[in-house]
């Protein structure tokens, strides 16, 4: 088994145990993008279906609160799909996440009369997102 020299004073550890990194941030990414994702979705449909979920007669920038259902549903829908991407390590799932993350954050700042706290918080987990496929899912150091 080889060992790993570390910086001195560090102690090493074997080279089997050294993760890739920026693994984590994958997991992370994805495993968000895929939450993120179901909740476009089921708050999409909400939104569709005019439930009592979302506050009514709010102003929006453009359409009303049936066409950012159908908005939030087709980028969550998305956000889903590429999340096995991201799992799967594929860089051009992760750009696509990157894309797919960015389009929500847009759309959960046009969609705060709706829900203010909820879609900042979206919104914050979007960014998270996109720092994390940007930085660590673009294919760098794979063999």
């Amino acid at each position: 088994m080889s060992v790993q020299s570390g910086p001195v004073g560090a102690p090493s550890r074997p080279a089997a145990y050294d993760e890739e990194r920026g693994v984590g941030w994958l997991i992370f990414a994805g495993t968000m993008l895929a939450i993120v994702g179901t909740l476009n979705v089921i708050g999409g449909i909400a939104a569709i279906d005019n439930s009592k979920f979302f506050a009514h007669g709010v102003k929006y920038v453009f359409g009303d609160l049936n066409t950012w259902g159908w908005i939030v549903l087709i980028i969550g829908a998305a956000q889903v799909l590429t999340a096995f991407g991201v799992w799967a390590r594929s860089a051009a799932a992760a750009w696509l996440g990157v894309a797919f993350a960015g389009l929500n954050a847009i759309a959960q700042l046009l969609n705060i009369p709706s829900y203010p706290f909820y879609s900042l918080a979206l919104f914050g987990v979007d960014l998270l997102v996109i720092y994390g496929l940007a930085v660590h899912g673009g294919g760098r150091g794979r063999d």
